[in-house]
């Protein structure tokens, strides 16, 4: 039986190598994309490709196609890539708007558009997304954040509505705060016992990538308790 392909986008963050992990752990081969460049200690088993601006579609390009061609195809891909800002709406500045819009739904969009071709190719696949509760309910400080993670989740429905009678499945999952060690310095006085593990969530990933959720498509999950240590 030929092993699973996905592309994990954000790959090198926190969440992606969760996801990454929980992949490989499958049996899955597995692609992570970053904009950074890939740092030591990754798994032998995964294929890196650092140095990716995802919000250039030429790049997006480069990447995905690459690991489909190294995988003989595509399976899915998880767009974990985007970015947090706290701002107020009185006194934010537009460019933390399209900063937040860029890292959160264009590259969702262009990783997903260069996927594509491969999912259609064979007729199914599944698309991922990483959303947030705060596209559900902003509180202060998050209105571009929030703003951001709300058109990943229209993205999401628009996508699923679009691809519904060609198999593929696009879904997303809308955590509260992950507990990861960026989350954990800029909130040191927060309880993190409160938050949602990567390990947990990348397990709820992993089920709306499987065969299992064949009959769930534009669905925004959400994900807030910790679930696995």
């Amino acid at each position: 039986m030929n092993k699973a392909r996905y592309v994990v986008t954000g790959g090198f963050g926190a969440l992606g190598r969760a996801v990454g992990d929980a992949l490989l752990a499958s049996g899955a081969q597995v692609a992570l994309v970053d904009q950074a460049h890939a740092p030591a200690g990754l798994p032998a088993a995964t294929l890196a490709c650092g140095g990716a601006d995802l919000c250039d579609p030429h790049a997006a390009r480069r990447c995905i196609d690459g690991a489909a061609e190294r995988f003989g195809g595509l399976d899915g891909i998880v767009n974990v890539a985007g970015g947090f800002a706290w701002e107020s709406v009185e006194h934010g500045d537009i460019a933390s708007w399209d900063r937040m819009y860029a890292m959160n739904v264009r590259t969702a969009l262009l990783a997903s558009q260069a996927a594509l071709p491969h999912l259609l190719r064979q007729g199914r696949g599944r698309i991922v997304n990483i959303g947030a509760m705060a596209a559900a309910r902003a509180q202060a400080g998050m209105g571009a954040y929030a703003a951001a993670k709300s058109g990943v989740a229209r993205l999401t429905e628009a996508m699923a509505e679009e691809f519904f009678e060609r198999g593929i499945t696009v879904n997303a999952v809308l955590p509260g705060i992950i507990d990861t060690p960026a989350n954990r310095a800029a909130m040191p006085g927060a309880d993190p016992g409160r938050w949602v593990a990567p390990a947990a969530l990348a397990q709820v990933v992993l089920f709306l990538l499987s065969d299992a959720s064949a009959a769930v498509t534009g669905a925004l999950l959400p994900v807030t308790a910790r679930g696995l240590d």
